[in-house]
């Protein structure tokens, strides 16, 4: 009863900005924002109200994140002005092997692939919230599940989004029984207003609030998981089973990193290294921009214009060609880092973008030459990546910041419900290569092949906006590899275009993922202005881009990302904070 009026009273409060800030957040949806507004009522700081708001999520977006899953957590803390990551992305188990994807040569199909065992990673999510909450947090781990073990036990009402998420899920919430008992519970799907109660969560969680993270990773629950992603489809047989054994879960461990560092037009960006692409990726994509005048409209560079989206289209597709050769876990095969941002090497690549038309699908460049020492490439991967995830920031009353974004893969993650404690199961395996690609002969390393505690590649890019050594936004994203083009679209509106926090995610998104360079852009709502014009379209069109529909006709109408973000302003201690409304984004602007 207490978090619901609690709620209630920060949706009221959620649209005044605090006069004296005693903190932000802003997160994807609303029962989540209260439970983070309650850590930092209550006197915790941001890494308090991040634990609270991510195991709010595993209760409320099942679909996107939770105790199965990982992430990245990327954490400001304002008294020694120091920046790091908590990298709680999963490993794969110790009995893993490169070609488990492909056993007789072939790569599994993947709809039967990412529905078994085989696909789930060792969790880290629990592990990588419990170290930041001792080493920088100032809760005990129980305090901040209490929000999310009452929204659990007493059920919140289904929104729009998860209820779609259900009924499109291609037959995921029920393929196993425990997933359907839960979100289709007599074979109907949960529908938009429904009241969702998850008595077996609730009790994990309770479990977890009595015993700590040992209660996770070691004795029955472990023991239970390791059974839960013993199953497979039928189709694929013991080759779906999964390989994770109480050992793995026993000794998982977390890294903390320290973030990858860029500039930007006299910004400085804080992002995500390796193993994930997205930090790199996008820094890189900045490089390959920053010789074009974005944000003059007077040399046709406005926002929306044909020139800017021309610029941004051809830098993504070449940022993507590295990316896909390139970048791997940095821990298994070292990844040129300097080399994909060095001056000379972003300006030849640059070099390529001719303004008069599109260029041929580009391969990707050499870095080596500006490495330290030459290395060889990892592999390459192609395959569809989920649009869900979740992410959402933080900042308290001292002016520590949190960007944290985490998942469980796909939509569902496997779909493995673990019996009995009520909590998903990830499929982050299928992010590694479904076929093994090392090759000594030709000097590739294999790098995004499967590797006994390895860890796949991902596109997570929590990122955070400095000036001056301060920092001032802090944002990110879902979407698979359109993760990367989120936050550069933000940046780029916040950078080039002069556009508030808010201006800066409601606008519309561009996006492409592969070198080949089909466009996917926005359009379809209302709040995403300015729009792309048919006229912008259309010169688009000319210039030989496609994935824009027929001629005359508006191609911009999907959905990319769901940006929340926080602000700081050095100079007055202000605060504020922005939320998708691609999504139930909400913020929460605490008084102090």
């Amino acid at each position: 009863m207490f978090f619901r009026a609690f709620l209630a009273l920060c949706l009221l409060s959620s649209s005044v900005l605090a006069a004296a800030p005693g903190g932000v957040v802003a997160v994807s949806h609303p029962a989540a924002a209260a439970a983070g507004a309650r850590m930092l009522a209550a006197g915790g700081n941001a890494v308090d109200a991040a634990a609270a708001v991510q195991f709010a999520l595993n209760v409320v977006e099942p679909q996107s994140s939770g105790i199965g899953g990982g992430g990245f957590m990327m954490i400001y803390l304002a008294k020694t002005g120091e920046t790091v990551i908590v990298d709680s992305r999963e490993r794969a188990p110790a009995a893993a092997r490169a070609d488990q994807f492909a056993p007789d040569g072939l790569p599994m199909p993947f709809a039967l692939a990412s529905t078994s065992g085989l696909a789930v990673g060792v969790p880290g999510t629990l592990r990588g919230v419990d170290t930041a909450l001792k080493r920088w947090g100032t809760q005990p781990l129980a305090a901040t599940l209490a929000p999310a073990i009452e929204l659990a036990g007493r059920g919140f009402r289904v929104n729009r989004f998860l209820a779609e998420d259900i009924a499109n899920d291609d037959g995921r919430t029920a393929l196993q029984p425990e997933t359907a008992a839960v979100f289709r519970p007599g074979g109907v799907p949960l529908a938009e207003g429904g009241w969702l109660v998850q008595p077996d969560l609730a009790k994990t969680l309770k479990l977890i609030a009595a015993k700590g993270p040992n209660a996770f990773y070691r004795g029955p629950l472990a023991r239970a998981i390791v059974k839960a992603q013993q199953r497979a489809r039928s189709e694929l047989g013991e080759a779906g089973r999964g390989r994770m054994t109480t050992a793995d879960l026993a000794r998982y461990e977390v890294a903390i990193r320290t973030p990858l560092m860029g500039r930007y037009r006299g910004w400085t960006l804080a992002t995500m290294p390796p193993p994930s692409s997205g930090g790199l990726t996008m820094l890189e994509t900045l490089g390959l921009l920053e010789r074009f005048p974005l944000g003059d409209a007077a040399q046709g560079y406005g926002f929306g214009s044909a020139k800017t989206l021309h610029a941004m289209i051809e830098a993504m597709r070449l940022a993507f060609a590295d990316r896909a050769v390139w970048i791997g876990d940095d821990d298994a095969a070292p990844v040129p880092r300097t080399g994909l941002l060095h001056p000379d090497y972003v300006a030849a690549r640059s070099a390529l973008i001719q303004s008069d038309g599109r260029m041929d699908t580009p391969q990707a460049g050499d870095p080596t030459p500006w490495e330290p020492a030459a290395r060889p490439a990892p592999a390459t991967r192609a395959r569809a990546e989920s649009p869900h995830t979740t992410h959402f920031a933080v900042v308290d009353r001292w002016g520590n910041v949190v960007t944290y974004t985490s998942t469980i893969e796909y939509t569902w993650g496997s779909g493995i419900m673990v019996p009995g404690y009520g909590f998903l199961l990830n499929n982050e395996l299928t992010d590694f290569n479904f076929a093994p690609t090392a090759d000594a002969a030709a000097g590739n390393p294999g790098a995004n092949d499967v590797a006994p505690g390895k860890r796949p590649r991902s596109s997570m890019a929590p990122t955070m906006l400095f000036r001056d050594g301060k920092p001032v936004y802090a944002y990110g994203s879902p979407g698979g590899a359109t993760i990367i083009n989120s936050v550069l679209n933000v940046t780029l509106n916040l950078v080039d275009h002069g556009m508030t926090l808010q201006q800066a995610i409601d606008a519309p998104r561009l996006s492409v993922t592969h070198a080949a360079g089909r466009v996917s852009c926005e359009g379809g709502q209302a709040f995403m202005q300015p729009g792309f014009g048919l006229a912008a379209q259309e010169a688009l069109r000319r210039l030989g881009h496609a994935g824009l529909g027929e001629a005359g006709t508006d191609g911009c109408g999907q959905t990319i990302g769901s940006v929340q973000a926080v602000s700081l302003d050095p100079a007055t201690g202000g605060q504020d904070g922005a939320a998708d409304r691609r999504r139930e984004g909400t913020v929460v602007r605490l008084r102090r």
